[in-house]
């Protein structure tokens, strides 16, 4: 049985959800915040395996730290040993918003008008530890990867220098605390830039512009 967490701050988002999770036979939603930080207590306090996160949430306890779904994200992925799987299911779809919950660790993302089934196949396959991604998300990034881009990013200098170095995807993903998918997300905007299709050629090609 895979245990679900709700975190979003409608109620009627969460019914529905409730309600399309629980006519699954394998599926069982054990409890709903309405807060990042109380997505967080939750996690921490155990017995979830995959905790469908909004990325906007409304006011919560003054003064913290923890406010948005990518917040909690990563809240959960650097403090709790072998911490729940997140599911991103929101009504945001901006670039900064996509990449901003895949680089906090969330392994899928999905928007609030999937079909019923997509939801159930991407609940399970987080549970499973793989990653889902919406059509119109995977489209977004693959459109933004095709786009030039003049310079890698910090994170992706990163991750470059620690291909060099011979660490494979696991290894990067656990040094910088990322997910497997995201470092490859990484990498396929890193082969892009440097104009390569293999890891031994982006880190020849970084040495030749001297950015290693």
């Amino acid at each position: 049985m895979i245990r679900v967490l709700l975190a979003d701050d409608h109620e009627i988002v969460r019914l529905g959800l409730r309600a399309v999770l629980e006519s699954a036979e394998d599926i069982e939603v054990v409890g709903e915040v309405s807060t990042a930080e109380g997505a967080v207590q939750a996690a921490q306090e155990g017995g979830i395996d995959v905790i469908l996160m909004d990325l906007r949430f409304g006011p919560g306890v003054q003064g913290t730290q923890v406010s948005t779904g990518a917040d909690a994200t990563a809240a959960i992925k650097r403090n709790i040993d072998n911490p729940p799987k997140v599911l991103v299911v929101t009504n945001y779809d901006t670039d900064a918003d996509i990449l901003g919950a895949i680089e906090a660790g969330a392994l899928g993302y999905l928007l609030k008008d999937a079909p019923p089934s997509e939801l159930l196949a991407a609940v399970r396959s987080a549970a499973e530890g793989d990653s889902t991604l919406s059509p119109m998300v995977a489209n977004r990034l693959m459109t933004r990867v095709r786009t030039p881009k003049t310079s890698l990013t910090p994170r992706e200098l990163e991750v470059l220098k620690l291909v060099a170095g011979g660490s494979s995807n696991r290894d990067i993903g656990r040094i910088l605390f990322l997910s497997e998918a995201t470092v490859k997300s990484h990498l396929v905007h890193i082969y892009d830039k440097l104009g390569v299709r293999s890891r031994t050629s982006a880190v020849a090609a970084a040495r030749e512009q001297g950015l290693l």
